[in-house]
């Protein structure tokens, strides 16, 4: 044979050596995808006939239907303006058909449109190489920043409509990728090819598996959920359980030093996910890390809610759950006082508790640390498009009916605040490649959804989102009017440079609330992953400025960048409050007796 006729063409691609399908086995195989199919319609269908279907979803597409005809009223308004803007994506349009006629007359051709080079959807080799795919590609790009441009650029759109606007078109534009479809994914083509549609079947029946965990909506598993269980390789610091109410169980963990500070600790995690997103595993666990260190810590567990819990609202969190574990804590360690932690809403809460014990002249909590923590909601990041009045009275009437919002709801959120990484990317690879995904503690994490009791969420996105009382000292609590500003303990704030949920402006404007010391702290990274930064495993940098005084810009540009983990930063500035050290403290050798090893059973209900 002539050595010639073995060389590919210098345009061959992927797709062009896809192999033959097996016929026979490709029709045996689309038979049992219908066949699946059935199973994942029966899936849907049951809570409906059963008459137990979750509610919401109406309201979701009215509110976006409602939100996208605002923006469209502007352009209709001005039809010069809709017709520059047609001139606008018809033109990009014709470049890019006149750029693939060149490409395929063997003319160099520059792309019209090109990803971010972090849109990890597009790279497979096809997608550049192949001209139909690359024309698919780039003309997607092209529709869907058009789109966006027109939100961008519509007139006489209030600031929270259009970022509600911007939200629903990046949901839609995500959707409508071509990577999420089989005849316009060449890496999914070619698999489904090579495996004779084997892929569609195991995929289909992981939908119907989804669809039936989610109750008759679809929840995405993002990890592998039989990889890991809660107290034996996740959640797995030793400790014990030394108080519970209906709404906290309070963890004592066991030391790991002879000495330990004097001076107790207390986290405060967020209730609207679980509290071992701070001990994952033992080389990211905070907690760990804390615990060898030399502290007492004490976490608290909340109670993943149900409908005797909807009358639960903030003072009952701030009474069962914080002064509760201060009372536990006392009675543990014989001291009155500890130093504090919250994460997140968590921290809100520690915030108000805080202000609520300034005006009460309470003062057992000695310092404060707040990780990724709003208490001024001016500026309150992407979950704000989920809060105005229409949207929170849905809720409310939602919650009316079962005592609690749904957990699925609120990790639905966050996963909408990045689609392409948390809904379509698993999408693609569970129901189209047929792949399970891989075990995952972080994401595992994030699966493990918790509800929220009806007058505690209320309020939250009442009093703080919506009409931001906090900051401005109108929040009544226990009959008393809160004022941050008489909070003169020391505190330690940590932002994080790429948050969405807190953003670290809005941080540092809630640092300045403040009337005690504030130490300002900018850690790398996002809302989980600049928080669990482990000093084992140098990933992120933090900066530090002292404190958040003018504009954040200025404090960031005058900060000095550190390399590794915030983690021993913190523990200094912990240690000298209070440096006093005894001997370590074993749970339940003191007046309160270990009611079970840790990480207790409320931390275990599954929603």
């Amino acid at each position: 044979m002539d050595r010639q006729t073995d060389k590919k063409p210098a345009d061959a691609t992927a797709s062009d050596e896809a192999q033959a399908p097996d016929l026979d086995q490709f029709a045996q195989n689309m038979s049992r995808l219908v066949e699946e199919y059935g199973k994942v319609t029966a899936a849907y269908l049951k809570p409906i006939e059963r008459g137990e279907a979750k509610g919401g979803q109406a309201d979701e597409a009215s509110e976006m239907v409602k939100t996208l005809g605002r923006v469209a009223e502007t352009w209709v308004s001005d039809p010069r303006k809709i017709i520059e803007a047609q001139a606008s994506l018809t033109g990009e349009f014709l470049t890019l058909w006149s750029q693939m006629l060149k490409r395929a007359s063997g003319e160099p051709a520059a792309p019209v449109a090109e990803p971010d080079k972090r849109d990890g959807r597009f790279a497979d080799p096809d997608w550049s190489g192949h001209p139909m795919f690359d024309f698919i590609k780039q003309a997607y790009l092209i529709g869907s920043r058009w789109a966006e441009s027109m939100v961008d650029k519509a007139e006489d759109l209030d600031p929270h409509t259009r970022e509600k606007a911007r939200f629903y078109v990046k949901q839609i534009a995500s959707a409508l990728s071509p990577s999420n479809f089989v005849a316009t994914n060449p890496e999914l083509l070619r698999e489904t090819l090579r495996q004779n549609g084997e892929n569609l079947v195991r995929g289909m029946k992981m939908l119907a598996e989804d669809i039936e965990a989610g109750h008759g909506e679809l929840k995405i598993r993002q990890s592998d959920p039989s990889a890991f269980k809660v107290g034996v390789n996740i959640a797995s610091t030793p400790g014990k359980v030394v108080f519970r109410n209906d709404i906290i169980e309070l963890i004592q963990y066991a030391p790991s030093t002879e000495t330990v500070l004097k001076r107790p600790l207390l986290i405060v995690p967020p209730w609207i996910n679980k509290f071992y997103i701070l001990d994952l595993n033992a080389e990211k666990s905070f907690i760990r890390w804390a615990v060898a260190q030399g502290l007492s810590v004490f976490c608290i567990s909340w109670v993943n809610p149900d409908e005797r819990h909807a009358a639960k609202d903030f003072e009952s969190y701030m009474r069962e759950g914080i002064f509760a574990a201060l009372e536990a804590i006392e009675q543990a360690t014989g001291e009155k006082k500890v130093n504090a932690i919250g994460y997140c809403v968590g921290g809100t809460l520690l915030g108000v508790t805080l202000a609520y014990m300034a005006a009460t002249q309470d003062k057992r909590i000695a310092s404060a640390t707040f990780f990724t923590t709003q208490v001024d909601f001016s500026q309150a990041g992407e979950l704000s498009v989920f809060v105005d009045e229409e949207q929170i009275r849905a809720v409310e009437e939602q919650m009316t009916k079962s005592g609690y919002l749904d957990g699925a709801r609120m990790a639905g959120a966050f996963n909408m605040l990045r689609p392409n990484d948390l809904i379509w990317s698993y999408a693609v690879n569970n129901y189209l490649k047929g792949k399970a995904p891989t075990p995952f503690d972080l994401l595992y994490w994030n699966s493990d959804s918790t509800r929220m009791p009806a007058a505690n969420h209320s309020f939250y996105l009442r009093n703080c989102y919506l009409e931001n009382k906090l900051s401005k000292g109108e929040m009544v609590i226990g009959g008393k009017q809160l004022d941050l500003g008489a909070v003169k303990i020391p505190i330690y704030n940590l932002a994080t440079r790429e948050d969405h949920i807190a953003p670290a402006q809005s941080v540092f404007t809630g640092s300045q609330c403040f009337g005690g010391p504030v130490d300002y702290i900018v850690a790398g990274s996002g809302h989980i992953a600049g928080v669990v930064n482990p000093p084992g495993k140098v990933k992120y940098q933090y900066w530090t400025g002292g404190p958040p005084t003018g504009t954040y810009e200025s404090w960031i540009a005058a900060a000095r960048e550190h390399p590794g983990s915030w983690w021993p930063h913190w523990f200094s500035w912990v240690e000298a409050q209070a440096p006093k050290r005894v001997k370590a403290r074993v749970p339940g050798s003191g007046k309160l007796p270990a009611l079970g090893d840790a990480p207790g059973t409320y931390v275990k209900v599954r929603v």
